[in-house]
């Protein structure tokens, strides 16, 4: 009963229902671990199961961690003898006792994915498929998508129906005979041949079937099918599953989790007793009501009500930025003023974004202002190495002498120059005293002279050596006459980097980020060649070698919102709260997708404790691209009361008014608690145009830069000296038109 005693009544019902299957419909906050942990905890010292009996599977090593933790407290000695552990590892261990069943090898070793897609691409070389033409890495995402879908090789053939998917059945079953010649498994290995040794071995499933006699699956919104057959084989004989997760929650369909597995649960089994925990411990009343709203414009969802006995709180504060760079600062200068006035502290704060390349504008402003942060689950921007690889051209370009630059790239995209011609060009550059630069150019001209000497290097090595001059020698040319982005097109595409990098792991974020890079050269793009590469060059420099920033807890949290999941903060910043950013331009055409994007929404806003911040700006540079986004469709979703609008805030020695804010299609200017004013009509007030002079009582003198209609409104764009660029309505900025 002592385990029973700091449960809430939805808790103490989940954790009191241990016959037959179980869902547990967890909300954020709402005590999910606890209530796997004590309903372990209550199976072995009250309901007297031997925890040999038990297994409880996570997904990931972190989450298994801390759930042995709190084990540990509550049963102490007895957690060593539960199967805890992710999908990967319990499988692993299977497989290694019993695997021979299905002739897989006590032995097997396990391929991480930069060792899948080297086999994958041997594996095309080798039945005459180019790499070049089909991108590995895109051969690899297809077969890991079969087998989540427990397709094998002869399987996917008959579902194949284009050129692509043919070229996918030949690599697949190519890759799977060098799998087994090597006497390995990927990670997707690991699941399906676990499910096809049950299928192939009534005996061994007997086996774990009867050892495990309760089984809890947490996170189970984001299971894949092999996951969900996996789970519904082991739990075939006593059927006492529980399964724990939250359909609002299931952000992860790109690694190919299933939604339905969570939504069809009680078609599978009827009997299924249905616990929902609707209690949130973490965030504020006006937090909850706001997600409350966000999500439930999503049709694929199981309902609930989320609520708290926590205080009601501020209301969320929705904050408009001309540029992402104004909103880097926002970020900053509002973090440094909750902590100038003691509300937080560095550590309490978390600014969330989409996509990775939106890093990049926020680390600078945290750099620059010397404010301490930390990047989580993830590499500095400018440590991320498809960044540092173009980079480390424009050095080279820059300055011949850079040896580290050439060493990095001359091989970058592969020209099949390896450690050992490396390490002889590096020897006979030293005995003639000159830089590897120069000794490629002397090995050029030889060429051209046909006088190689003959212990020097070979004739396929000359040919690589030389057209990696030449291709220097070119862009050196290049960068002298050719604007700073016109000199990075060529970069990227002469030397063959784009092709590579998107043909690779990850290959289209890592492009996304190369294309956020060409965004910080845009800067330089109006002055003289040579000065636009060196202020560029100056630029990223500093940034990168900013790596003494405050190494104590006590620092802003950087992180994408697919990597927040799980985690909390006192207070969130969500950036980027622009249509085509969040939701995401690839959702549009999708239904489902667009339910996901508002789900990872959701997620972020549920993060935050006490506050949440959601940002976006009115015109956006982002990979590569400048364009005026609307603002999200998901701001629309909040009602009016559960919003308010800094009116002021910090920017350097100056403060900036934030004169427009709209939601539900109601514009409105004013301090954060004021109701909207009346809207006047466009005839109460002058007529405006581009160009026309006009005076704001707060901003001072500027210019008209657009009009348009919005509603039976006008908005209206101004330039104000000194005080930047600034969009209002007409009828309530109280604009003067000045002759």
């Amino acid at each position: 009963m002592d385990i029973l005693a700091e449960l809430n009544p939805a808790q103490r019902e989940a954790v009191e229902a241990i016959g037959g299957p179980v869902l547990i419909l967890a909300g954020p906050g709402s005590g999910k671990t606890r209530v796997i942990t004590h309903r372990v905890a209550y199976l072995i010292k009250v309901c007297r199961v031997n925890p040999r009996r038990i297994m409880a599977v996570t997904f990931t090593n972190k989450a298994a961690r801390e759930m042995e933790a709190r084990l540990e407290q509550l049963v102490s000695g007895s957690v060593g003898n539960i199967t805890l552990g992710t999908f990967h590892a319990i499988c692993a261990r299977i497989l290694r006792q019993d695997g021979k069943a299905i002739n897989v090898s006590p032995r097997f070793v396990i391929y991480d994915a930069a060792d899948q897609l080297s086999l994958i691409k041997r594996g095309m070389q080798e039945i005459n498929i180019d790499p070049k033409q089909y991108a590995p890495a895109a051969v690899a995402s297809v077969i890991s998508a079969a087998k989540s879908q427990l397709l094998t090789p002869v399987d996917y053939v008959k579902q194949g129906h284009s050129y692509f998917e043919e070229i996918v059945s030949r690599t697949y079953e190519r890759y799977q005979q060098l799998l087994e010649e090597s006497n390995a498994l990927d990670f997707d290995d690991l699941l399906m041949k676990a499910v096809r040794l049950f299928n192939k071995s009534p005996e061994v499933l007997s086996k774990y079937q009867s050892r495990y006699l309760h089984i809890l699956v947490d996170e189970f919104q984001d299971t894949n099918t092999v996951q969900y057959e996996l789970v519904k084989q082991l739990a075939g004989k006593h059927r006492n599953i529980c399964v724990v997760g939250d359909p609002d929650q299931s952000i992860y369909s790109w690694r190919s989790a299933d939604l339905r597995n969570i939504l069809s649960f009680e078609k599978d089994y009827p009997d299924a007793k249905v616990v929902i925990l609707e209690q949130n411990y973490r965030s504020t009343k006006m937090i909850l009501d706001t997600a409350s709203s966000v999500i439930s414009a999503n049709e694929q969802r199981k309902p609930k009500e989320l609520w708290t006995d926590n205080e009601t709180g501020e209301p969320v504060r929705v904050v408009e930025t001309y540029t992402e760079q104004e909103e880097a600062r926002f970020v900053v200068s509002e973090i440094e003023r909750l902590v100038d006035l003691g509300e937080s502290r560095l550590g309490d704060c978390a600014v969330m974004y989409r996509t990775n390349a939106q890093s990049r504008v926020i680390e600078e402003a945290f750099i620059r202002y010397g404010t301490p942060y930390k990047l989580v689950a993830g590499t500095r921007f400018y440590e991320r190495r498809e960044i540092k690889d173009v980079i480390a051209y424009f050095r080279l370009i820059h300055n011949p002498q850079d040896v580290v630059s050439l060493l990095r790239i001359i091989n970058i995209p592969g020209r099949g120059i390896g450690q050992q011609t490396l390490a002889k060009l590096s020897e006979w550059a030293k005995s003639l005293g000159i830089s590897q630069m120069e000794a490629l150019q002397l090995l050029v001209e030889a060429k051209e002279r046909e006088e190689i000497p003959e212990h020097s290097f070979s004739a396929r090595t000359v040919r690589a050596l030389t057209d990696f001059w030449n291709l220097m020698d070119g862009l050196s040319t290049s960068s002298r006459v050719l604007d700073l982005v016109a000199l990075f097109d060529l970069v990227v595409g002469a030397s063959g980097y784009q092709q590579y990098i998107q043909g690779g792991p990850d290959g289209e974020e890592r492009w996304e980020n190369i294309l956020e890079l060409r965004s910080v050269a845009r800067e330089y793009q109006d002055l003289n060649p040579p000065e636009g590469l060196t202020a560029f060059l100056e630029k990223v420099s500093l940034v990168s070698d900013v790596d003494s920033l405050d190494e104590t807890t006590d620092r802003v949290t950087l992180i994408t919102l697919h990597q927040a999941k799980g985690l909390e903060f006192p207070i969130v910043f969500i950036v980027g709260m622009e249509e085509r950013l969040l939701p995401h331009f690839r959702s549009f055409d999708d239904l489902a997708q667009m339910e996901e994007e508002r789900r990872l929404c959701y997620v972020g806003i549920t993060r935050a404790k006490r506050q949440v911040y959601l940002v976006y700006a009115f015109r956006r540079t982002l990979m590569g691209s400048s364009a005026v986004n609307q603002p999200s469709r998901f701001l629309d979703d909040i009602p009016r009361h559960l919003v308010s609008s800094p009116s002021w805030w910090q920017e350097g020695d100056r403060q900036v008014t934030e004169a427009i804010y709209s939601w539900n299609g109601n514009s409105y200017a004013g301090p954060p608690d004021s109701e909207p004013a009346v809207v006047a009509g466009k005839e109460a007030v002058p007529e405006l145009k581009a160009g026309d002079h006009v005076k704001h009582a707060h901003f001072g003198p500027g210019v008209v830069v657009s009009c348009k209609d919005v509603n039976d409104d006008c908005e209206v764009v101004v330039a104000f000296d000194g005080q930047g660029v600034k969009r209002l309505l007409l009828s309530l900025a109280g604009l003067e038109k000045v002759d």
